[in-house]
């Protein structure tokens, strides 16, 4: 199967900067894939690789099995949300989602038609004569979507478009993504610094560091079984313990993630690992523990439906061995 996108091994340095380091990555068509990591990892500058708002200083990159070095964006069939929207304030809703349509060349009574759909596919029927400046942050996010599916894409490129949106409503807009992706079929390449939207939307991720994909997989791989100390840290809350604990727990030698919801705490001390309970943080559904191990602060999250020890208790901790997962690196 051709790929949606091939990087081949691609590069893009900025001076003495490497801002994509030697990249190899393939893309299925119809994949929902995300590109997760810290400011400065590379991601946003392999999205605008892909959309041809960068050109690789080395390597090769292709769409559909087609070169894309040197082909400008607007003959790439790709289309970029970003997380500033970009919406034109002069023009109204249906005028902007159509303003790609009129670009190309599409009859007005046509271009219409075609944005009137495009928002009732984003749920924003009857909009079309309202302004940008009239619209809430999640209606401009569905605006900015529908304009660029209008254009039928086979590769639609997000920028973090949810990053300005509140809790509440960035957890609605995520549903309604994945639900939009699997409804269209079309590619979805997701750019994101929140692993919890990575992990919840995506099929596949990709997590950047300096440049490079530092582990590719599942979101459950990813964050069930990290590569290296940098994935573990980064992708959701985990418990990284030093080779010499987990030697004494194993008998191997290795850097270890425990995942804090992994850990069980009784009250009662005298288990196999014991430690003081130095923080309490009620969270709502659960509250989390930091608690004091040989000289490491190991955290555990508890339900609701469990009453927490207090602070400054002693207490046992145990897990199941398949939930104490052994790294391949230690950086």
């Amino acid at each position: 199967m051709t790929a949606a996108v091939s990087f081949q091994g691609v590069s893009r340095h900025f001076g003495s900067v490497r801002a994509v380091d030697h990249v190899d990555l393939d893309i299925a068509p119809g994949e929902f894939f995300a590109m997760l990591g810290p400011s400065g990892s590379g991601k946003t500058t392999c999205l605008r690789l892909i959309a041809g708002f960068e050109q690789p200083t080395a390597g090769h990159i292709e769409i559909f099995g087609e070169t894309a070095e040197g082909v400008p964006p607007y003959r790439r069939h790709v289309n970029t949300v970003f997380q500033d929207y970009a919406l034109f304030p002069h023009l109204d809703v249906v005028e902007n989602v159509a303003y790609g349509l009129m670009v190309r060349g599409v009859a007005r009574a046509e271009r219409r038609k075609v944005a009137e759909e495009a928002l009732e596919l984003v749920r924003l029927p009857g909009f079309g004569a309202r302004r940008p400046g009239q619209l809430s942050g999640g209606q401009r996010q569905r605006v900015a979507l529908a304009r660029a599916l209008v254009n039928k894409p086979r590769v639609l490129l997000l920028d973090e478009p949810l990053g300005a949106l509140d809790l509440k409503l960035r957890e609605q807009m995520q549903e309604e993504l994945r639900s939009l992706q699997k409804q269209l079929a079309v590619t979805f390449v997701f750019v994101t610094h929140d692993q919890g939207e990575a992990l919840s939307m995506a099929d596949r991720i990709a997590v950047f560091d300096q440049g490079r994909i530092m582990q590719l997989g599942t979101p459950e791989d990813v964050y069930r079984r990290p590569r290296s100390r940098f994935v573990a840290d980064f992708v959701g809350s985990s418990n990284v313990l030093p080779p010499d604990f987990v030697a004494r727990l194993t008998g191997k030698a290795r850097w270890a993630s425990l995942r804090p919801e992994a850990v069980r705490v009784e009250a009662a001390p005298g288990g196999a690992v014991t430690g003081l309970v130095v923080a309490r943080n009620f969270l709502g559904a659960a509250t989390r523990l930091a608690i004091e191990v040989e000289g490491l602060r190991l955290h555990a999250v508890l339900p609701a439906t469990q009453t927490p020890p207090s602070e400054g208790e002693t207490v046992s901790l145990a897990w199941n061995p398949s939930d104490l997962h052994l790294m391949e690196h230690g950086g």
